[in-house]
């Protein structure tokens, strides 16, 4: 049975929801469209697809700040930040069946679902691609399960230079934590598709996640001046 119809019916266009914006200032907005959508455009479109591996972490940084989540990235092979996925072949795979492909090859010890499916955007640029989005909490026992499975994956050292986890908290000096680490960059959508995600899932607060932005947007202090902040 095909992807389509395997889906069963679809509704018309006029039942879909309204799909939700990002919303922070000095984040370019992507057009955002439904799975239905999607599904719906013709073969001139790429497919990519990636996903968010996160796992509620109680830890506190230094006994005091709240870790809240453990949010899984990786570091590529061109020195961007992403998230584990890549590009679909729609004449052969489904999107789920691609992605669970290309994560095999990098940790090797996680399926994901259609119900792990979170959003799809189109990219800017002159390449029409849709950016399809996942996300799967897990404990945070199977997260660091799979951060140790990645370093024995077959593109370890190739094309993923090794997995980090993404800082959700802000210092006391507004830069350390979130706010340097979004200043790093991203490949294509996947700044985006971080903020969108902890928007989205409720992870970080939208007033937090726009003042990290703005953090950003300020002359940075010297290395020196950093020196033990937030210790």
């Amino acid at each position: 049975m095909g992807t389509m119809a395997a889906m069963g019916p679809l509704p018309a266009m006029g039942t879909l929801p309204p799909l939700p914006t990002l919303g922070v200032p000095g984040v370019p907005e992507l057009k955002p469209l439904t799975r239905y959508e999607a599904m719906r455009l013709g073969p001139g479109w790429s497919h990519s697809c990636h996903a968010m591996l996160y796992a509620p972490n109680p830890g506190m940084l230094f006994g005091r700040i709240p870790l809240r989540y453990a949010v899984l990235m990786q570091m590529r092979f061109d020195g961007l930040l992403g998230f584990p996925g890549g590009f679909v072949d729609r004449r052969y795979w489904s999107l789920e069946d691609g992605l669970n492909r290309v994560l095999g090859l990098g940790l090797g010890c996680v399926r994901l679902t259609e119900a792990d499916y979170l959003c799809s955007h189109l990219t800017e640029g002159p390449h029409r691609v849709v950016a399809h989005f996942y996300a799967r909490q897990l404990t945070l026992e199977e997260l660091h399960t799979i951060e140790i499975s990645a370093v024995h994956s077959r593109d370890h050292g190739m094309e993923v230079m090794g997995m980090v986890r993404v800082p959700l908290y802000t210092q006391k000096d507004r830069m350390g934590g979130l706010p340097n680490f979004l200043a790093n960059s991203f490949v294509g959508t996947a700044k985006f598709q971080l903020l969108f995600a902890l928007k989205i899932l409720n992870m970080v607060p939208e007033e937090k996640l726009a003042e990290a932005v703005a953090a950003t947007q300020r002359p940075k202090k010297s290395a020196l001046d950093h020196g033990g902040a937030g210790h």
